[in-house]
């Protein structure tokens, strides 16, 4: 992820730019309206944010032209669902593009889409399956950061492969070795990035109960009984 400035094709470059672009247009109209509705969620908000800032600056070089690092966007996903995290992470990639020369302008918009568009919904949708499943909170939050983390490099495995085929086996080629490449640090990282967001939403459920009800993270119940729904003892 992060593919660097200049990297991409300009056709890809624009392409994956318009691709996310909805994404985000959604997404701020559903933060505004959060915002509006509840005012009081801006510190988890930012919290949120900060999280996937902090999680996806720490990069490890990989694939040339790109690096490794956790994304931090599954906590956000289960929190205030997908299209919100699109603008978060839209944020996040931005700064980290003008003042970490980390990704780029040119490939914000393949990065917006692998990483704050296709990883959190892949997060929310194990989330939400695992929760209708009956499984427990903090397992349901674990395979979520675990694939929001993993999706979001398959993905860019994909644009990488689009943008540069191998010239013997062409595009699958060029996605097996990309992908490959990746999968070394990143299967790695996705299940640390995992634990992490466990041990995170763990100190939410002890210090933000009503909120997280709220938002539906938890059920309501009273205290022992978010305790039970979140696996607290």
């Amino acid at each position: 992820m992060h593919i660097a400035e200049g990297y991409l094709p300009p056709l890809h470059a624009v392409a994956w730019g318009a691709a996310s672009a909805p994404f985000v247009v959604h997404g701020v109209r559903a933060l505004t309206r959060e915002v509006r509705a509840h005012p009081e969620s801006t510190l988890l908000l930012g919290a949120s944010g900060a999280f996937t800032f902090v999680l996806s600056a720490l990069k490890i070089p990989s694939v040339t032209g790109s690096c490794s690092h956790p994304t931090g966007t599954g906590l956000g996903a289960i929190l205030f669902r997908p299209p919100v995290m699109a603008v978060l992470g839209t944020i996040t990639l931005l700064f980290q593009a003008l003042l970490l020369a980390h990704g780029g302008l040119t490939t914000l918009g393949a990065n917006v889409f692998s990483m704050a568009v296709v990883g959190p919904w892949a997060g929310y949708g194990v989330h939400r399956l695992m929760r209708r499943g009956g499984a427990p909170l903090m397992v349901s939050v674990f395979f979520a950061a675990f694939a929001a983390d993993l999706v979001t490099y398959c993905v860019t495995s994909v644009q990488l492969a689009l943008a540069f085929p191998d010239p013997g086996s062409g595009f699958l080629g060029a996605l097996a070795k990309f992908g490959g490449i990746f999968a070394v640090t990143q299967i790695p990282l996705a299940v640390s990035e995992g634990l992490l967001t466990v041990l995170v939403m763990r100190l939410l459920v002890q210090s933000s109960k009503g909120e997280l009800t709220r938002l539906g993270v938890l059920v309501p119940g009273g205290a022992r009984g978010a305790a039970r729904e979140a696996g607290v003892r």
